[in-house]
C-alpha cells in the first residue's frame, strides 16, 4: 500500500463529508483488485506439482513459477505513481485488469514451462499496479472520516491472500483442475471493469510525464533484478561461472544496478531513491523485510512440496495446512489499534522474528511419518510472528524517513519484501537441489546394496531386483525428508539472524501511523 502522500490528504480534505455511491464502488473495485493481485501470488503453490507435472517442469524450473511473479511486480509497484500520472487512474486500472485477465487465460491455457513464465510475468507486470492503486482511491475517493473504513478493507486483502490463496487454489485443483485457478480471474476482471467505469472518472492523457520518467532507473530495476533471479534460479544446475549463459546473466544484471545508481545521479526524480537505505533505521527495516518476504514466500512454496512428495496430500490438503497461519493472523488484525497503541516497535518485532525463527526450527524435526498435523503448532506460530513483523515494520519504514520521503519508503518496503520472496524462493530451490544430492550420495554410501545392512534388508525382501530397487526408493525418501529439515532449519537460522536489525530501529509513535502495504 502506499503512503498517504500530503497531496492524497489535502485531496481529501475537499472531499464532501460522506462518499457517494461512486466512490464506494471504486473503493470495492480497488479493495477486489488488490485482492485477486495477492492471491494469485501464492494461488498456485498448493497446486504447483501438479501444474509441474503436467507442463514437464522440474522442481527447480516449478519455481519459476512463483518467482517470476514476485520479481515483475518487484518493477512496476514503483512505477504506478508515475504511470498514474501518465495515464490517469481509471484508464490505468481498466487497462492493469483488463491486461490480468488476459494473461491469467494465458497460464491457464499453459502447456509449457516458457507459455507459463510469460502469462506470470504479465499477472505480475499489472497486478503490482492493482495493489498499491487500490489504496490511492481510498485517499482520493473517501472523506478523512470515512478512510478508516477504507483502509480496514483494504488491510484484510494483505491477510487474506497469501492464507485464501494457496487453499482456493488447492480446492480448484482437486475439485475442477489447476487450470482454474487462473481462469477464475476472467469473471472477476470482468465485474471489476464494471465498477471501474461507474465508480472514476476518466482523466487526461499526459504524454509530457514520458519526458520526466527515470528511464536509466526502469531500465536498470528489469535488466538488474531480472538478471539477479536467472542467475540464482539457474546457476547451481548451470555450475555457476563454468556456464556462458550465467556469466552473461549475471554481466546484464551488474549493467542493470550501474544504470539504477546512474539514475539516482541524473534523473531529476529516480525511480526509487536508493538514498534511503543509507538511513540506519530504515536500511534495517529494509533488511528484516528482506527476511519476511523470504519467510511468506519460501514457507508457503516449501510445505505443499513436502506434504506432495512425502505424505501424498492433494492440492486441497495441502492448502488447508498453509491456510492454518491464516487464523491467528486474522484474529490479531482486530487488535491492531491496541497493539499499536502499547508495544514498542521494537519489542514487537523481537517477538515476531523470535516467533517467525521458532516456528520454522520446530518444522526442522520431519520425518517420513509426517504429514500436515505436523504443522499445525508450527503454522499457528508463523501466523502469529507475520503479523507483528508485518505490522510494526509497516509503519516504522515510513516513519524512520522525514514526511516527504514516505511514499519512496513505502514503496522501496513493498518491493523489498517481494524481492526476499523472490531471493528466497530461489536460493530455497538451489539449497534443496544441492542439499539433496548430498544426502543421496550419504544414504547410498552407508547403505548400499553391497553393505551388511544393504544385504540383510534385501534377504528380508525377497532378493533379487525388486528388493534392490525398493531399498533405493527408501534411500531417496529419506533423503528427501533430511532434505526439507535442511531448508527449515536454514529459514529458522536465517530469520534469527536479523534480530541485530532490531537495536536499529527507532521508537515510533503509532497513534500518528500511516497505513500501507
Amino acid at each position: 500500500m502506499a503512503a498517504l502522500s500530503p497531496s492524497d490528504a489535502a485531496s481529501a480534505d475537499t472531499l464532501p463529508a460522506r462518499a457517494d455511491l461512486a466512490a464506494w464502488l471504486a473503493v470495492v473495485a480497488g479493495t477486489i483488485g488488490a485482492l485477486m493481485a495477492t492471491l494469485d501470488i501464492s494461488i498456485v503453490n498448493s497446486s504447483l506439482p501438479t501444474i509441474q507435472g503436467e507442463i514437464g517442469a522440474s522442481g527447480t524450473e516449478g519455481t519459476w513459477i512463483a518467482t517470476s511473479y514476485l520479481v515483475a511486480e518487484i518493477v512496476v509497484i514503483p512505477l504506478t505513481a508515475w504511470l498514474q500520472r501518465l495515464f490517469g487512474l481509471r484508464t490505468l486500472l481498466l487497462w492493469a485488469v483488463s491486461l490480468f485477465s488476459a494473461f491469467s487465460m494465458l497460464c491457464g491455457l499453459s502447456d509449457d514451462l516458457g507459455t507459463m513464465v510469460v502469462g506470470r510475468v504479465g499477472q505480475g507486470l499489472t497486478g503490482g499496479i492493482l495493489i498499491p492503486t487500490a489504496m490511492t482511491i481510498i485517499a482520493t475517493r473517501l472523506p478523512p472520516m470515512q478512510q478508516p473504513v477504507g483502509i480496514a478493507f483494504f488491510g484484510a486483502t494483505a491477510i487474506l491472500g497469501p492464507v485464501v490463496g494457496p487453499l482456493m487454489g488447492g480446492w480448484l485443483t482437486e475439485n475442477l483442475s489447476w487450470h482454474y485457478a487462473f481462469f477464475i480471474n476472467l469473471p472477476i476482471g470482468v465485474f471489476l471493469i464494471g465498477l471501474l467505469l461507474l465508480g472514476l472518472e476518466n482523466e487526461k492523457l499526459r504524454l509530457e510525464e514520458l519526458f520526466n520518467a527515470d528511464w536509466l532507473g526502469i531500465l536498470g530495476l528489469i535488466f538488474g533484478l531480472g538478471g539477479l533471479t536467472i542467475v540464482l534460479e539457474e546457476g547451481n544446475r548451470e555450475e555457476w561461472f563454468a556456464s556462458t549463459y550465467i556469466v552473461l546473466m549475471t554481466a546484464m544484471a551488474v549493467m542493470g544496478f550501474l544504470l539504477l545508481f546512474a539514475g539516482q545521479i541524473v534523473a531529476r526524480k529516480p525511480v526509487i531513491k536508493l538514498s534511503l537505505l543509507l538511513n540506519r533505521a530504515f536500511g534495517s527495516v529494509f533488511v528484516m523485510s528482506l527476511a519476511l518476504g523470504a519467510v511468506l514466500y519460501g514457507v508457503a512454496f516449501v510445505i505443499p512440496q513436502f506434504l506432495a512428495a512425502i505424505a501424498g496430500y492433494n492440492a486441497l490438503q495441502a492448502g488447508q495446512i498453509v491456510a492454518i497461519s491464516g487464523v491467528p493472523s486474522m484474529i490479531m488484525m482486530m487488535m491492531v489499534p491496541i497493539l499499536l497503541r502499547h508495544i514498542d516497535v521494537r519489542v514487537a518485532v523481537t517477538a515476531g522474528l523470535l516467533i517467525l525463527g521458532t516456528s520454522s526450527l520446530l518444522d526442522a524435526a520431519l520425518t517420513t511419518q509426517s504429514g500436515g498435523e505436523e504443522f499445525i503448532l508450527s503454522q499457528l506460530l508463523r501466523g502469529t510472528g507475520q503479523i507483528l513483523v508485518m505490522l510494526f515494520l509497516n509503519q516504522s519504514a515510513i516513519r524512520s524517513v522525514p514526511p516527504s520521503d514516505a511514499a519512496d519508503a513505502s514503496g522501496l518496503f513493498s518491493a523489498g519484501r517481494n524481492l526476499g520472496g523472490s531471493i528466497g524462493l530461489a536460493l530455497l530451490g538451489m539449497l534443496q537441489d544441492q542439499r539433496l544430492h548430498f544426502h543421496e550420495r550419504s544414504l547410498e554410501s552407508a547403505i548400499s546394496a553391497n553393505s551388511l545392512m544393504g544385504q540383510d534388508f534385501i534377504a528380508a525382501n525377497g532378493g533379487g531386483t525388486a528388493a534392490a530397487i525398493k531399498l533405493q526408493q527408501i534411500i531417496a525418501q529419506q533423503a528427501l525428508v533430511i532434505t526439507y529439515n535442511d531448508v527449515f532449519h536454514v529459514v529458522g537460522i536465517g530469520v534469527l539472524c536479523v534480530l541485530p536489525f532490531v537495536f536499529l530501529l527507532r521508537p515510533i509513535k503509532f497513534k500518528q501511523a500511516v497505513a500501507m502495504h
